[in-house]
Order: structure tokens, then sequence, then C-alpha cells
């Protein structure tokens, strides 16, 4: 690589230009999926790099090295399916579904749901665990209530990437403040100025949203057939509910995720021989291709249909084509000119903050990768911040507000395509809904230009001396 020659922004620029119309004609015009828009902007962007003097076996390294970067993604979206499937079987996800529709009612249900999420993801640190466990239960229980389904998983998502950013842990909150410079505990009291607020506005809207079912009158009928449907094919105890209490147990014990959710699915399994009478055969069949519901009540078997470690791989060769578009991107220096470019457009503070928000959301879209949207925009103004006498604090939170909570909302980005695969929709449909993930980017911007909270090194030099004396 030390015969590569720093490409002209132009030339960066070609392989997003490319990557936009392929993905604008398939999706829009044909109606298709990602993969092949990426792959074709892959090779784009690989034609680029080689005439910047990039040997091919250099690229196909970084691929390599990028796509190793989202296996343990790939894993866990492979055991969410399985966990899935076996909670289905179980009857456990059919117990909170039909306890809650028992016990929520229409007009608070979105807040409600987004609250529960909170909870959740802040006690387990996993977006992902959250919305692949509870959030499919409440998207259940919403549909039968009767609430639109994009505008459930939005509340979903906003709950979880709460929970999620704000809790020590998760891996995003230890990664941002890794890559600027600031202490954990002051990465996570700094992302409360931005995101609490975030979160109050978002449950505000939900909470006026759902007064347009507050009055609505229920379907008892649908009600009653979703709760006589899964009635007659499950078991139902309170008892069901305990293997999502034990995997959030787990994770708050800090077992990493890939054997807790396991354990998920074995006691998934087990509950399914105990209380559902399965067999061996049908365990196999629930974990690999998922549950298939067959009561002849169209509602409870579009509901309780899905899971399997099958139903993941669409998405994740979906992520395997943006993690080889996204490599190249990466060590071409691309996305480097990219950024570089626009840092020269931040004059002020505030312009810093927006350049830097813009960048974390660009790299999301161009890498298809959170860790990726953190790690290089981390490094890119890690010392203009510095520069700029401003506390490493106040860049770890840009990364998070943006880079974190905007993964979810590009289709083609490993967190959107786990959201859209685990919850059943599609992510251009929930991201109007997503309230919290696109208002806290605003709302940090906003503290960038205002100045609030935007904490000076020396007046952040004291509490960086006491908690590195703590640690």
């Amino acid at each position: 690589m030390n015969n590569v020659r720093k490409p002209y922004i132009w030339e960066a620029l070609i392989p997003i230009i490319a990557l936009i119309i392929f993905l604008s004609v398939t999706i829009i015009k044909f109606e298709g999926s990602a993969q092949i828009p990426l792959m074709f902007a892959a090779l784009i962007a690989g034609i680029m790099a080689m005439r910047l003097g990039c040997k091919w076996e250099v690229l196909e390294k970084s691929i390599i090295d990028t796509i190793s970067m989202s296996m343990q993604a790939i894993l866990i979206l492979i055991i969410i399916g399985t966990v899935i499937g076996a909670w289905i079987l179980s009857g456990t996800v059919p117990a909170m579904i039909f306890y809650g529709l028992k016990v929520l009612s229409p007009g608070v249900f979105l807040v409600a749901s987004c609250i529960i999420c909170c909870i959740v993801a802040l006690a387990t640190g996993s977006s992902w665990t959250t919305a692949g466990t509870v959030g499919v239960a409440l998207l259940g229980v919403g549909q039968g209530l009767g609430i639109d389904t994009p505008l459930v998983a939005g509340a979903i998502i906003s709950g979880a990437y709460f929970g999620d950013k704000i809790s020590p842990l998760s891996e995003t909150t230890n990664l941002a403040p890794a890559m600027a410079g600031a202490k954990l505990f002051d990465h996570v009291r700094h992302m409360l100025y931005t995101t609490t607020p975030s979160l109050l506005i978002s449950l505000m809207v939900y909470g006026l949203l759902g007064l347009k079912y507050a009055n609505k009158e229920l379907d008892y009928v649908q009600i009653n057939q979703l709760l006589d449907g899964i009635q007659e094919q499950f078991t139902i105890s309170p008892i069901l509910l305990i293997p999502p209490v034990i995997v959030i147990i787990l994770v708050v014990k800090k077992v990493p995720a890939i054997p807790g959710l396991f354990a998920g699915t074995l006691l998934g399994a087990i509950f399914a021989v105990i209380f559902q009478n399965k067999g061996i055969g049908d365990i196999l069949n629930a974990l690999n291709t998922g549950y298939v519901s067959e009561t002849g009540v169209e509602a409870v078997d579009l509901l309780l249909t899905r899971g399997g470690a099958q139903s993941m791989m669409s998405t994740i060769s979906l992520i395997l084509c943006a993690m080889t578009f996204g490599g190249i991107m990466e060590k071409s220096g691309f996305l480097q000119v990219i950024v570089e470019k626009l840092l020269s457009y931040a004059r002020s503070t505030g312009s810093l903050v927006l350049v830097t928000i813009l960048s974390c959301i660009f790299t999301n879209i161009v890498t298809g990768d959170q860790y990726l949207s953190i790690v290089i925009p981390g490094k890119m103004y890690k010392d203009e911040y510095n520069r700029r006498d401003l506390h490493p604090k106040n860049l770890s939170r840009a990364l998070e507000d943006s880079g974190t909570l905007t993964s979810p909302l590009v289709p083609w980005n490993t967190c959107g395509m786990f959201m859209s695969g685990a919850l059943g929709v599609a992510t251009l449909a929930y991201l109007p809904f997503a309230f919290l993930n696109w208002i806290n980017p605003i709302v940090s911007v906003i503290y960038g230009y205002t100045g609030i909270t935007m904490t000076k090194l020396e007046e952040g030099t004291e509490e960086t001396v006491v908690a590195a004396e703590a640690s």
C-alpha cells in the first residue's frame, strides 16, 4: 500500500454515487433487494481502488477483515432466529402475547412498549436481544390491538436503542469513549443530556399517537379469535415467561450475548417438551426453519409463523455484501478523503458536531456497520476535538448520538437488517416512527450550536483525574 496514491474527492465519490443509483433503481423501480446493488457498487469501488494502485490481494484481505468484524453479529442473528422459533414452539411468545392482550390497552400501548424496551435494553445492554425477544411479543400484542405494525416497531426500536445506548453493558457504549479518549461513566452521564430529552419528546409523540387508538372500539371478535387460536395450539401458563427472564438475568450478570441467547434457545426447547409435548423432530424443525402455525385463523397464523435460523439467511447475505463494499471503501482511503473534506467546513463547535454526526450517518450508509460508524469518525476527529479544547466526552456523545442511533434506519446496515428481520417490518416502513433514533441526532446538533453541555477540556480536567484514579 506504500505506492498507493491518495484519492481525489471526485474519485472517492464515484462508488457512493454508483451505490445510490444502483440501490434507487433496484429498490424503488424494481422493488428488489439491496444485495446485488451493493455487490455492483463494491465492484466499482474495487476498480477505482486498483486505479489508485491498490493490489486486489490487499483489498480482498480488507474485505475479509471487515466481514470478520461482523461475524459476532451474524452468529447472534442465527441464534436469535433459533430463539424465536424455540420460544414460539414452547409457548413463551404466545404466552407473552396472550397476557399482553389482556393487560395492555391501545391508548397507552405505544408508550408502554417503548418504556418496557428501554428497561430491558438498559438491563441487558443489547437492543438486538430486546427487539428479538420482548419486541417480537410486543409486536404481536400491537397487532392484536389493531395498532399499525410499523408504528409499534418504531416504539420498540426507540426504546431498545435508548436502553442500549445508556447501558454500560452495551458494546457501543464502551466503544465510543474508547475511540474518543473519554471515560465510560463520563460518557454515559454526558449522553443523558441529549438522550433524555429526546426520549421524552418521543414518548410524548407516542402518547399523542396513542390517542388515535384510545377511543377506538376494540375488535373483541378479532382479539378473542387470537386468544382462542393461541389457546388451541398452546398450553398457556405464567411459567412460560421464565425463559426471557432468565436470558435477561444472564445478560445482566455479564454472560456474553451468544451463550446467553443460546441458553434461551435451550430453555425454549426444554419448555416445548414439558409444556407442549413436542418431540425432538419438532424442535429441530422450529430451530432451523421456524414455527409454522396452521390453525386456519389467518391472524394467528400470520402472527406465529416465524423464526428459525433460515429466516435470517437473507439478512446475513445482505451483511456480507455491505461489508464487502465497506471494506474496500475504508482500505482504499475513499472514506478518509470524504471525511477530511467535510472537516474543512467545520469552523465552529456547532459545525464540528454537525460534521461528526453527518460523518457517522454517512459511514453507516456506506459501510453498513454501526461499529465502523463509531470507529472511523472517532479516529478522524479525536485530534480536532482536542485541538479545539473540547472534552473527549463531547466527541464520544456525538458518535453515539448518530452512529449508534441511526444504524437501524439504514436498510442494508447490520442493525437495520436485524431489526427488519426480527420484527418482520421493512426498515423504511418503521423509520418514520423510530422517533428517538432521528430526534436524538438533531438535539445533539442543537446542543453543539448553542453550546449547551459542550464541556471544555479544562472544565473536565478534575473530573477526568478523579475517574482515572477510580479506575
